[in-house]
Formats: structure tokens, C-alpha cells, sequence
């Protein structure tokens, strides 16, 4: 291999921490050897250095589980692989309880677990106390025990998985500071360094902590926020067992690490100290700062009460690095919106060891197919909108996601950094009326309503939280009369020109060649014909579509389909979503209160199902939506934001004598299960075909124009179904999230994808897919076979008897939104 810098390379990779160098060895040991890593000063100096190795799997995902595990089985064989050592040991993890609610927490965890397919033990304090003598457990309910988790050295990992992208092709090179980057019509073409100019077709910025940086370099907004963490390590402790499992105890808010007959103790407060500095200053690799024993003491405190002998050893090192932090707690995966190619793989929370052989993996998949192998949108940079490139922003949401690493993972959470910031017309009018707001891409967005006399906030729990009658109210007077939403959070788009049909005729499985004034819900797919995007269009004229899609999908959605554009096309795309507010009307009255205040006839004949008309209702130019994803006649009216308000009052004024009442998010996920109504990113997404989901009714094969994952749909066509999305309920006492396993004559055959309460069902109702790979007797397709079984859901570790429905439990013909 030559010495000489070199002037080009097909991709570079910034950043030579632990996820750069799994970058650049899974590029290679993919066939990609034409790959340069550069790191400003030696490998591991930024964070991965002094990270403390701790590597768990268990995580909300099953795809981040997934990738996850793929780390664990990559350091079992990497240090035989490449002969440097790993320090890499499976010796199991410990979770402590202290309180009922962490234990009904692990307990969901648990039932998450095995839906899974990870071991995940409950174990009472005996047998904790037989694993490690030393501690003192008094005050320890229980423990959750996945022994396939384990530890590792972070720079002897590192070290290796760069040996092994040497001895595979790819050039690593040291000491080489990164100074600009050039794009050409928003692509990379090459990387400035203080050693020379490096033409490239992809850069990856694996830069941690100087990850912002180098993304402004190229205009492109990589939202984490560098922070301090602290952890220090003891001397030998008297009957500490070698390898012990590692602890968490975050009650205590403390996890603990053997070390060489000692422990690595550390931590994460409630109230964390942000690293907050315009840029990372010259001079930070290998450096820690100085201790802050007074932020640590009331950890230290709660760590001597665990481990009493804590008080007779001394502190060996002490290690307060800076590590970067994401406002949700997950790192950040993808191509940028902004720039193509430009690839990011940053934010890792402070588990980057434990994600970084998966994450890696994920990331050059992603590189070289062009889009990820597996559905990673809880990782996807796409998921930040605009407002994360305020420093001030990112920095208070990150600070509370690094706070709330050990508290408490309620139900329904909502967060309470920056807000409010994006607020529809109607908030002030909303407010008044008692409503309780819950924020999703900086909107604030009512989740429900408090009657007067009653507390307007969420209380949290495991069971049946305190807005579940109030959401019910709400939920039966939608289906017995009308309900009005503000659904102005939706992200709306105006595509246009001459091309436009024929563009999306190639980017959508459903036909876009309808008539002026047609609706058309449908996918758009990625090649394997999984799920890429699921929206709503309405054609309003030759030339012209309105997109809608959900709050936080919008820069998703629109950069799958900006990207997949031919050149050249004559068609635009332009975001519209702050022009107009949204307002739907749901509910069999709903047509007695629109009609007298709309300038155009709204009778079935007139206006019927799947259409939309742009027409004039109490004196607003709106653009009027016949659809519903509640299950109900009804109207959403898009509406420009200036005639939102006054549109409002005259719809609750006319609605009063009808019974209309103001309804929130929650209402809807509940009127939405008993349809079986999907939502992307929960019960569909890029791992599932329209067919599997059961929305082959939105997929036109024969409609005369190809389109993206077309080959893959008539190949699964031929191909029996290997998973199937149904309904199962259950008793309403049960308390269904999502993730509860499904049992099928005693064996596990699936997890649940979301779940809540039906109130006209008066049932738990819960979506989720019956999976051929994992054992299920009789074809999916068979429905007879399916209904035959016998159902039950695990909840919380608890078995409970369910029944199968293949068909939406309310209104199953869909005769209720004809009316």
C-alpha cells in the first residue's frame, strides 16, 4: 500500500472512532476497498477512548435489537479474525429494580425481549447476591439478568476493526485534519484536509463530538449536543468476582463495571452540564476534563449504598469525557437531506461500543445498496426537522434525552424541553378549552381534552393512565355525532409541472392517473417493495398534486421522493405545510354541520368518498378532503393559516347543536385500532410490502407504468405470504402499548406492532404480524387455518387470552365513511 496522500477515492470516511473504523472494515469486507478513513489526530482520541465498554441489546426497536446483537456477534469472532486483542467477554447484564413501577418497566422490557427473541431472566435479590457477594441490596425488588450481553475495551475493538479494514483494502490515515468539504449541485465531490484536496463520491461523517462541525462544512445539520460524562474507577475490592455482569441500577441512577478486581462506576443525572461551545477547540483528542465531584456526590452516595466497600478503597482514575447526546437517546444514522452522499453515523448516546459493530454494518449497507437493509427510521437522520439547526434547541431537548436515561420509561412520555414552538392558529382557542398538548417535530398538537374542573396534564402509568375516560368521551362522540381535530401538524406539499404525473406514476404502487379532484391513498416502496412511504394525494388539477403525510415524516418523504426524481424532470416540489392549517370533522353529523356553512353541495352524490373539491366553507377558501382515518363520515378542510381560527368558530358554533366536541390524538389512535387503520413507522414500514400489511387494494401492478419495487411485488406474488398484520383484543382491563408477544396454541409466532383501548369495541386492541419464520403452523393465507388457533398476548410477562379478528373489528365493510 503507498504512503502517498491520496488525490481521490471512491469514499471517505471522517472519524476514527469506533464507528468510523466499523464503517470502513464492514465497506471493505463488503468489496469496497476503495475506501480512505481520516482521523485529525490518532484512532480512539475523540470519545471512543475513554467510553467505559459496557455493551447491552435489549432496545425498544426490534430492528435496533437486531443491530444491537449483530455488535455482540462480531466481537465474539473479531479478535480470532483479525489476532488484536478485544477485551470482549459475555458476562451477562443486571438490571435492579427498586420501585413497583421500574419493575413493571423491565417487566414490559422483558415481555419485549421475548418477542424478540433475547433472553431476559427475572431473577429475585438471592440469587443477585450469589452473582456479586458485595452488594448490598436491601431496598432491591427484583433484577431483569440477559446473560448474552457483555463488556469490552474500547480502543483494543477499535484497534481491531481497523486492522481488519486494513487487511481488507481500506486506507487509514492519521494526523490529518479535515478543513472543508466541496459539493456540486448539492452532491459531495471531494474533502479538504491540511494534507490535500480528496475528490470523492461519498463522505461519511463519523466525527462524534465534531460531527456538527463537519456538517456545516457542507450545510448539512447533524442535531446532537457534546456533554459531560463522568465515571471513575476503584481499586481492588475484596471479593468482587472476575467478569462479574455488569449493573445498572437507575433508581439509583448508577451503573457499575468490574475492572481488573475493582469497578468503573458511573452515572446519569437528572440534571446533566451541557458542553456548550460554538466548535470543539483545537487540542480536545485524549482529553478529559477536570472531575466535578459536587455534580457526581449524590450518585457516589447512592453507589456507596449498592457497594458498602466503596468506603474503604481508593479512586484509581477518574474520567469526565465529553460524549454527544440526541434529544430522543438514539444515535444518528443516514444520508443527509441536504446533500447526497453525504453520508452521518454520529450521536451515539454514550453506547457507541455497544452499537458500533451493527451500526457499522447498517451504515455501509446503506452506502453501497443505496438504501438501508432493514427498516432503521428510529435512527434516521430524516427524522429532525428545521428547527434542529438552532444550537439553543438542540441543546435543551438533548440535555433532557441525556436526563432521562435512567428515569423512568413511562407509557405516552411526552417531553417538555423548547416548548411550545410550532403551534397551529388554533393553539391559544385549543388551550382555553382545556387542552393537554403533546409535541411531535417541535408541533404542539392536542393528545386530548380536560373538562372543566379536571387537571389538564398526563399523570404516568402502567396501567390505565388518567386521560383514558376522557378519551373515551371524545372517542364515542365521534362515532354517535362529530368531532373536530386540529390536524394542522400535517406535512403538506404542492408537486407541479408537466412531468408530474408521470413521475409519480413511477414513484407510487398506486395509480396517479386519476381525474382531476381524485383522492388517491397509496405506497411508495423502496426495491424490495417494503413500505417506503404511506400518503395521501389529492389531484387538484392536470398538472398538480397535493401530498400529505404524517407530522413527522415530512422531510422522509420528500426527500425519497426528491431523490428518486429522473433528471431533467419538469416537475417541482414545495413544502406547503405551514400555508395551511388543517381542521378535520369526523362523525356521522358531520355532514349536518358542514353543509349549511359550505358554498358547494356536500351530499354523496355531489362529493362523494375519495374525493376532494376546492371550495369555500364559512367564507375560507379551503381545500376540501373527503377521506377519514377514524372509521367515520367526514371532512378534512385544509385551510390557508390566516382564515384557520375564523373557520374554527364557525364550525364549533354550528357543531354545538349537534353535539360536536373538540377531540385530540389520542382519540384518534383509538378510533383508528378498531378500523385496523396503519400508521408508518408502528405497523408499516421499508421491512413490509403493501401486501403483507394487508394494503394490496393500494397497489395497481397492471396500471401501465413501472414503478420502484414493482419486480418485487409480482415476485412476492408468487410466493406465500410469510408475514400477515391482523387484529387481536383482548379484556379492556388490559393494558396493550405495542411490542406484547403473540402465542399461537402455545407458541410465540409474533409481536404486536401498536396497541391501545377500543372504546365502542369495548376491547384491548392491539395490531401486529403473525410470522411464518417463527414456527406458525397453517398459511397465512389460509384464513380459516388462522382463526382456528387459539390466541394469547403476553403482557408484562403474563399470559392473557386473545381473539384473532382478520378483519377491522368496527364497521368492517366501510360502509359508515359512505354515508
Amino acid at each position: 500500500m503507498t504512503s502517498q496522500f491520496p488525490t481521490q477515492a471512491r469514499i471517505v470516511i471522517i472519524g476514527g472512532g469506533i464507528i468510523g473504523c466499523s464503517v470502513a472494515y464492514h465497506l471493505a469486507a463488503m468489496g469496497e476497498t476503495d475506501v480512505v478513513l481520516l482521523e485529525r489526530h490518532r484512532l480512539t482520541s475523540g470519545s471512543t477512548w475513554h467510553a467505559a465498554g459496557a455493551i447491552g441489546q435489549l432496545r425498544s426497536s426490534a430492528n435496533i435489537t437486531r443491530l444491537l446483537g449483530y455488535s455482540v456477534e462480531l466481537y465474539d469472532r473479531l479478535e480470532a479474525e483479525t489476532g488484536q486483542a478485544t477485551g470482549w467477554v459475555r458476562n451477562g447484564s443486571l438490571r435492579l429494580a427498586r420501585t413497583d413501577a421500574r419493575q413493571a418497566e423491565f417487566e414490559r422490557a422483558a415481555t419485549t425481549a421475548r418477542s424478540f427473541g433475547l433472553q431476559y431472566d427475572f431473577i429475585g435479590p438471592e440469587e443477585v447476591k450469589r452473582m456479586v457477594p458485595v452488594l448490598d441490596l436491601d431496598g432491591v425488588k427484583s433484577a431483569a439478568f440477559v446473560p448474552s450481553d457483555g463488556v469490552g475495551n474500547p480502543s483494543d475493538i477499535t484497534m481491531a476493526l481497523a486492522k481488519g479494514a486494513r487487511m481488507k483494502g481500506a486506507r487509514i490515515i492519521e494526523d490529518c485534519r479535515v478543513t472543508g468539504i466541496e459539493t456540486e449541485d448539492e452532491t459531495v465531490r471531494a474533502v479538504l484536509t491540511d494534507q490535500g484536496r480528496i475528490a470523492c463520491e461519498i463522505l461519511v461523517n463519523c466525527g462524534g463530538i465534531w460531527a456538527p462541525e463537519i456538517g456545516r462544512m457542507a450545510g448539512v445539520s447533524v442535531p446532537l449536543q457534546p456533554a459531560y460524562h463522568q465515571y471513575f474507577v476503584t481499586g481492588k475490592i475484596d471479593g468482587l468476582p472476575r467478569h462479574m455482569p455488569t449493573i445498572r441500577d437507575p433508581d439509583f441512577l448508577t451503573y457499575f463495571k468490574e475492572d481488573v478486581g475493582g469497578l468503573q462506576i458511573g452515572g446519569y443525572e437528572f440534571n446533566p452540564i451541557a458542553y456548550d461551545v460554538p466548535r470543539i477547540p483545537d487540542g480536545h483528542e485524549f482529553k478529559l476534563m477536570e472531575p466535578d465531584t459536587d455534580h457526581f456526590e449524590p450518585l457516589l452516595l447512592n453507589a456507596m449504598k449498592l457497594v458498602p466497600a466503596l468506603g474503604n478503597v481508593g479512586v484509581k482514575a477518574w474520567f469526565n469525557g465529553i460524549e454527544a447526546f440526541t434529544e430522543d437517546g438514539m444515535f444518528i444514522l443516514g444520508e443527509a437531506p441536504e446533500v447526497r452522499n453525504y453520508f452521518v453515523g454520529a450521536g451515539f448516546n454514550a453506547f457507541g461500543i455497544a452499537s458500533g459493530g451493527g451500526a457499522g454494518r447498517a451504515l455501509a449497507e446503506w452506502i453501497i445498496e443505496g438504501e438501508p437493509a432493514f427498516d432503521l427510521w428510529s435512527a434516521d437522520i430524516r427524522r429532525f426537522g428545521a428547527h434542529h439547526r438552532s444550537r439553543r434547541t438542540v441543546l435543551a431537548r438533548s440535555l433532557e434525552g441525556q436526563a432521562g436515561h435512567y428515569a423512568m420509561g413511562w407509557p405516552h412520555h411526552e417531553s417538555s424541553a423548547a416548548r411550545p414552538l410550532r403551534r397551529s392558529p388554533l393553539y391559544g382557542a385549543l388551550k382555553d378549552r382545556g387542552a393537554v398538548f403533546g409535541a411531535k417535530l417541535g408541533w404542539e398538537r392536542p393528545n386530548w381534552f380536560a373538562p372543566a374542573g379536571v387537571a389538564a396534564e398526563d399523570v404516568p402509568s402502567f396501567d390505565h393512565p388518567n386521560w383514558t375516560g376522557h378519551v373515551g368521551h371524545e372517542h364515542r362522540v365521534v362515532r354517535e355525532a362529530a368531532g373536530i381535530f386540529d390536524q394542522s401538524s400535517f406535512a403538506k406539499f404542492l408537486i407541479e409541472g408537466p412531468d408530474a404525473e408521470a413521475e409519480l406514476q413511477r414513484l407510487c404502487a398506486n395509480d396517479m392517473a386519476r381525474k382531476p379532484g381524485a383522492v388517491i391513498y397509496t405506497q411508495m416502496l423502496n426495491k424490495r417493495g417494503g413500505i417506503e412511504a404511506d400518503v395521501t394525494f389529492c389531484r387538484l388539477g392536470p398538472d398538480r398534486y397535493y401530498m400529505v403525510t404524517g407530522t413527522g415524516y415530512g422531510l422522509h418523504d420528500s426527500t425519497h421522493l426528491r431523490r428518486n426524481l429522473r433528471p431533467g424532470a419538469r416537475v417541482g416540489l414545495n413544502e406547503v405545510t405551514s400555508a395551511y392549517a388543517t381542521l378535520s370533522v369526523m362523525g356521522p353529523r358531520a355532514r349536518d354541520i358542514l353543509q349549511p356553512l359550505a358554498e358547494a353541495d356536500l351530499s354523496n352524490a355531489a362529493f362523494p368518498f375519495a374525493t376532494c373539491q376546492q371550495i369555500f366553507v364559512a367564507g375560507a377558501p379551503v381545500i376540501a378532503v373527503r377521506v377519514t382515518f377514524v372509521g367515520e363520515l367526514g371532512w378534512e378542510l385544509h385551510v390557508p393559516t390566516e382564515y384557520a381560527l375564523t373557520l374554527y368558530e364557525a364550525i364549533t358554533k354550528q357543531g354545538a347543536p349537534h353535539g360536536l366536541t373538540d377531540a385530540g390524538y389520542r382519540a384518534i389512535d383509538s378510533l383508528r385500532l378498531e378500523k385496523a387503520y396503519r400508521l408508518w413507522s408502528a405497523d408499516i414500514g421499508p421491512d413490509f410490502t403493501p401486501y403483507e400489511a394487508g394494503l394490496g387494494f393500494a397497489v395497481r401492478l397492471n396500471k401501465g407504468a413501472d414503478f420502484i419495487g414493482r419486480d418485487a411485488l409480482v415476485a412476492a406474488g408468487n410466493r406465500p405470504l410469510t408475514r400477515r398484520l391482523v387484529t387481536l383484543s383482548a379484556d379492556p382491563s388490559v393494558v396493550l402499548l405495542g411490542r406484547e408477544t403473540i402465542y399461537r396454541d402455545g407458541k410465540r409466532i409474533g409481536w404486536l406492532s401498536s396497541g391501545g383501548l377500543g372504546h365502542t369495541a369495548g376491547r384491548a386492541i392491539g395490531l401486529g404480524y403473525l410470522r411464518a419464520e417463527m414456527g406458525l403452523n397453517g398459511g397465512l393465507a389460509d384464513d380459516a387455518a388462522l382463526l382456528a388457533g387459539e390466541y394469547e398476548l403476553e403482557v408484562r410477562t403474563r399470559r392473557v387470552p386473545a381473539q384473532l379478528h382478520l378483519q377491522p373489528i368496527y364497521d368492517p365493510k366501510g360502509e359508515r365513511v359512505r354515508l
